[in-house]
């Protein structure tokens, strides 16, 4: 038992220098190598978190400008339909306008053709009453001598 503790004494003796290395090398490792993996994984996905932040805000701010695009687009659209139905009111109010006046015009032809229309049938009236009145009197004067005479 004596010469199994002996070999194990002098095995552990043996391995101290083994695990100082290994010591030494872990920390060598922790300070080389771990240390700035972790650094520059970190800043890694900083800066790649950072990209997808100013992903999302300028989708954001780009969603947000077609937004206010589309708004005025439909405010311009707006108004020119305003615009056009004003126009469209004026133009209609110039023709009624127009119609108007043409048939005040044409009312006030149709009267005064009317006016001369009935002066010339009182005219013709009376010159056909005077005649019919001649006309009488002639044949009155032709019937009469030669009825009152009795000689034909």
């Amino acid at each position: 038992m004596q010469d199994i503790l002996q070999q194990l004494g002098d095995l552990l003796i043996n391995a101290i220098p083994t695990a100082l290395l290994f010591i030494v090398l872990v920390f060598a490792y922790q300070f080389l190598v771990q240390g700035p993996l972790t650094a520059v994984l970190a800043r890694r996905r900083a800066l790649t978190e950072g990209a997808m932040e100013d992903a999302r805000k300028a989708i954001a701010e780009a969603e947000s400008k077609a937004a206010e695009y589309a708004m005025r687009l439909r405010q311009a659209r707006a108004e020119a339909y305003k615009l056009r139905e004003q126009r469209v009111k004026q133009w209609n109010g110039e023709r009624d306008a127009a119609l108007d006046t043409a048939r005040k015009a044409a009312g006030q032809k149709v009267r005064q053709a009317r006016a001369e229309l009935d002066a010339q049938a009182d005219t013709a009236r009376k010159v056909i009453q005077a005649s019919a009145a001649d006309l009488a009197g002639q044949a009155l004067r032709a019937v009469l001598p030669a009825t009152a005479g009795g000689s034909r």
